[in-house]
């Protein structure tokens, strides 16, 4: 085969080869973000390949959340290129679902449990249409996922932080999207919220779909993640869990902060 560089080689559909490969879900170049004059997060390259289920992981004001909303445009990004499935945000919006920390909600929203999940759909309905038969079923479809049916005609104020997040996550289901971007989904949650919502994240992996979830608590890393970012303000690591997630990693990424002891219980929760 020739290897001239004018050659273009095409697929059976006349595409280009480059044009008919699947674009990544979302791929990130030399993100940068500041707060002030001082960056939260810098130059951060990430990618995360399709049907993956990725931890954004470091310690404490390390940038995670952040780079999350540097990613979506929540914060303005001082330098950086992000694309979504191969696009800027603006043309794939219908593709990316996202649940933001519990904390940065307003829970004092006069809203029923039921009108929160349809909100997912305002993208079929309209910002000034009501929803029909169809997208309730839709809707509480996306409830009985997350254990929360026979809550949706509760205010959503009158819930427990664990069963919003649930709700939170049934709305993000209802956008029946590819990529699912979530931010801290376990912060405060009880056991069987965190079971529940890993359930439904893995059987998304499971359905193809790309789940990127910050998260903090490492002792669960490898039994709910296949890959894993490590950041601490610049990306430390990133890769499977099995390469990228490592004492020597884990040790740069907290700034050698964490006791053998700690590294010891990862390695006997990951084998």
């Amino acid at each position: 085969m020739s290897a001239d560089p004018q050659i273009e080689l095409v697929a059976a559909d006349g595409r280009s080869v480059a044009e008919a490969r699947p674009a990544v879900p979302l791929d990130v170049r030399g993100l940068t973000v500041s707060y002030g004059e001082k960056p939260a997060v810098f130059s951060v390259d990430a990618s995360f390949p399709a049907g993956s289920m990725t931890a954004i992981v470091g310690p404490n004001g390390a940038g995670k959340s952040t780079f999350l909303k540097g990613v979506l445009g929540i914060v303005p990004r001082l330098a950086g290129e992000v694309r979504f499935f191969g696009r800027p945000f603006s043309q794939a919006r219908a593709d990316v679902a996202y649940v933001p920390q519990r904390a940065s909600v307003d829970w004092d929203f006069p809203a029923r449990v039921i009108d929160v999940v349809v909100m997912g759909l305002y993208r079929e309905i309209g910002l000034f249409r009501f929803a029909g038969r169809r997208q309730r079923n839709r809707a509480m479809q996306c409830l009985e996922r997350v254990g929360m049916q026979d809550f949706a005609d509760r205010q959503i104020g009158q819930l427990s932080g664990g069963q919003q997040q649930r709700v939170f996550l049934a709305r993000a289901l209802a956008q029946d999207a590819e990529l699912y971007l979530l931010d801290e989904p376990f912060a405060g949650v009880d056991a069987a919220t965190e079971h529940a919502i890993v359930s439904v994240l893995k059987q998304l992996k499971a359905e193809g779909k790309t789940v990127v979830c910050v998260h903090h608590d490492l002792s669960t890393v490898a039994a709910y993640f296949d890959r894993v970012v490590l950041i601490n303000m610049r990306k430390q690591a990133e890769g499977p869990i099995a390469t990228a997630f490592t004492p020597e990693t884990l040790q740069a990424t907290y700034g050698g902060r964490l006791a053998e002891s700690q590294i010891d219980e990862l390695r006997l929760s990951s084998a």
